[in-house]
């Protein structure tokens, strides 16, 4: 079994951005990501000082705003405020939301020309109509991964086990605009095993730690882990119980290094693509 090494390939990605982003600056443009901040959780604020550190080394300012206690109207009228402001090019914003507030609802209030993490539902449906958007990073980075593997997707039986707008929904519409024959699976699926075994592309998101075992496993398959779950210890667990699989699978994303380094760099590159347009 192979382990595909995501940091080698947002590595990659990282090095075409600084290029792309240092051509803007010489160019008059400063490409600017926006991360809205409304809340105070301890892996949120991990994570954008994450973004914040991919950002500084290509070159792009990332400007964090931090909202204090607020309420879904003072989300909206930030993002409002953003997506209006000429010198800002990308927009996410961060979860957990306000008690009440959907990510769709606010997600709308972003710009569909600065929406670098796919969250405005018209860029779903934009998507799902094969027009030029911005996917989920996080999708965005399962097909990336598939491609810079090699991975023939045209005709391919790909199975997606999790079908959440943020992830399993975008990715099985990227996956089908490469001609896969995609089938989403879900808590309802009967007898998942009976139809993840027949999949040449496991690709699985579903939020639970080693859900995913040996007898869910085409022998050769290449398996796309998305899962990132806590242990008690402090470490992180995808989705897929990859001591089980690894005896089966051709190939596998590792948790962590797999699909998350190379959704960091995605987002960058969807900032100096908004850029440049």
């Amino acid at each position: 079994m192979t382990l595909i090494d995501g940091r080698a390939i947002a590595a990659a990605i990282t090095a075409e951005v600084t290029e792309t982003a240092a051509k803007l600056r010489e160019s008059g443009t400063v490409p600017t990501l926006a991360v809205l901040v409304p809340t105070d959780d301890d892996a949120t604020a991990w994570y954008v000082r994450s973004i914040e550190r991919a950002a500084k080394k290509v070159d792009i300012d990332c400007r964090v705003v931090k909202l204090e206690n607020p309420t879904g109207e003072d989300v909206t009228r930030e993002l409002d405020k953003l997506s209006a402001d000429p010198s800002v090019h990308g927009i996410i914003c961060q979860t957990p939301l306000p008690e009440g507030v959907t990510l769709d609802h606010v997600g709308a209030h972003i710009d569909p020309a600065k929406d670098v993490d796919g969250a405005n539902p018209v860029s779903l449906g934009r998507l799902a109509a094969g027009l030029p958007t911005y996917a989920p990073a996080t999708a965005a980075a399962v097909l990336e991964i598939l491609k810079r593997e090699q991975v023939a997707l045209s005709g391919a039986q790909v199975a997606v086990v999790g079908r959440s707008t943020v992830v399993g929904k975008p990715a099985a519409l990227l996956l089908l605009g490469e001609n896969a024959t995609v089938t989403v699976c879900h808590s309802r699926t009967k007898d998942l095993a009976a139809v993840t075994k027949t999949a040449d592309v496991l690709v699985v998101a579903v939020g639970r730690a080693h859900f995913v075992g040996a007898d869910h496993v085409k022998p050769g398959a290449v398996v796309i882990d998305v899962g990132t779950n806590p242990t008690p210890e402090g470490g992180l667990v995808g989705d897929v119980d990859q001591a089980a699989v690894e005896e089966i699978a051709g190939s596998i994303t590792p948790v962590p290094g797999g699909v998350g380094p190379v959704t960091t760099s995605l987002l960058l590159r969807h900032t100096v693509t908004a850029a440049q347009a």
